[in-house]
């Protein structure tokens, strides 16, 4: 197996995890806060597709959040460094999906360019230094599994609550 299989593989899943986390919701279901100050559903389905699409600095563009139409459905603007890391129970509040199909538009968008990518990485790729910032410097295929790592627990989290609210209904 090479490597590009490896990841094409492991991302490829996280399109029907999405769906389901999100199937069937109204625009307030995905706004629903367990408590006051938790992670709604909207914003982690947000955030990890906002964290996929942080890719983009390793293939040298722009990320999709900045350069499609995506923000205003979220009721936001196009400001590439809103990551969702750092954010208050009040930044939570303010990402406000439209509905499901916004939530699908930008992760489908974000899911395909970077599968594209993906696409043809060899085992080289994966040590090159895409992240200087940092004590050791941090190479394409740390970046990989982090973002990997990322969108995975924000989807479990997203179909966890997806199961209160629908059990509740």
């Amino acid at each position: 197996m090479r490597v590009d299989d490896v990841f094409l593989d492991a991302f490829g899943r996280l399109p029907e995890l999405v769906e389901g986390a999100i199937d069937g919701l109204t625009a307030e279901q995905l706004r629903w806060a367990p408590a006051d100050g938790a992670n709604t559903i909207g914003w982690l389905t947000w955030h990890l597709t906002r964290i996929y699409d942080y890719l983009a600095d390793s293939m040298d563009a722009q990320p999709l959040w900045v350069t499609g139409d995506f923000a205003g459905a979220f009721g936001l603007t196009p400001d590439p460094d809103n990551l969702g890391y750092g954010h208050t129970a009040a930044d939570i509040g303010t990402v406000r999906p439209r509905d499901t199909k916004a939530v699908l538009d930008y992760f489908t968008a974000v899911h395909e360019r970077n599968l594209g990518w993906i696409r043809g990485l060899t085992d080289s790729d994966l040590d090159r230094i895409v992240d200087t910032g940092w004590d050791p410097p941090v190479t394409l295929g740390v970046r990989l599994v982090s973002i990997l790592n990322d969108c995975t627990q924000h989807v479990g989290q997203a179909a966890y609550l997806h199961g209160l609210i629908t059990r509740a209904s």
